[in-house]
């Protein structure tokens, strides 16, 4: 793919002339599989989750997605999994886990890692396990958006990854909250229960709580805490 836009073979204008040619989410996901061979959605099933994985089978029926299963996630969370994998047999979605145990995580570093080292936690439990699985690939797709947060306002199409080496691409960047949920309600799609619930982001449940009506949307993720990322995404 020596004419592909790659991390080794980032070119700035190649880049912009690309996004340039972009009417929406859709022109970027068939850019994108048209694009790259090996390619993965990283997928955490909340409610922008559940609209890129119905776009994306759109597109490419047997698309690849990858769950990070901490093993600290809600029941709800690998309920929904099910169901999706339900009405989207033909999708191939696959757990990835950490080389540690939550038994052997305690035994090295203590009993629960995420209160008293939430960054070394996720770097176990998320950032390594995905890493292992990038090192393959030449893009992923994530399902950030820019309303989510400050650290998130600057995500673009199509962007140079520095912590994984290889391009991000992130279709859904200019939707709002209410644009997800227009879309959810349109299509009928299956969404996580703890939505209905005031949780507006989830990740794993030790780590994320309700946020109250009208509140940041990620407020609930590491609450009373200065942490707001889990460090899968590095940003300016």
């Amino acid at each position: 793919m020596n004419d592909v836009l790659t991390y080794d073979t980032w070119n700035e204008d190649d880049a912009r002339k690309a996004m340039e040619s972009f009417s929406g989410e859709m022109d970027v996901l068939k850019w994108a599989y048209r694009t790259y061979d090996n390619i993965v959605y990283a997928c955490s099933f909340g409610a922008e989750g559940i609209v890129l994985i119905d776009l994306i089978s759109k597109i490419k029926k047997d698309a690849n997605i990858v769950f990070l299963d901490t093993g600290l996630h809600f029941q709800e969370t690998y309920d929904l999994i099910k169901t999706i994998e339900e009405r989207y047999p033909s999708l191939s979605i696959r757990f990835l886990k950490p080389d540690l145990t939550l038994k052997e995580q305690e035994d090295r570093y203590g009993r629960k890692l995420w209160k008293h080292q939430p960054d070394l936690c996720c770097n176990l439990r998320k950032i390594e396990p995905l890493r292992k699985h990038l090192s393959g690939m030449d893009a992923w797709i994530t399902g950030l958006r820019r309303e989510q947060s400050e650290t998130r306002k600057h995500v673009r199409y199509i962007n140079k990854d520095e912590k994984f080496k290889l391009i991000k691409i992130c279709p859904l960047i200019d939707w709002t909250w209410d644009d997800v949920w227009n879309y959810i309600k349109l299509n009928t799609l299956t969404y996580h229960k703890l939505h209905d619930r005031h949780y507006p982001s989830i990740g794993c449940e030790v780590c994320t709580l309700p946020v109250t009506e009208g509140g940041d949307l990620r407020a609930g993720r590491w609450a009373h805490r200065d942490k707001i990322e889990c460090g899968l995404h590095q940003f300016r």
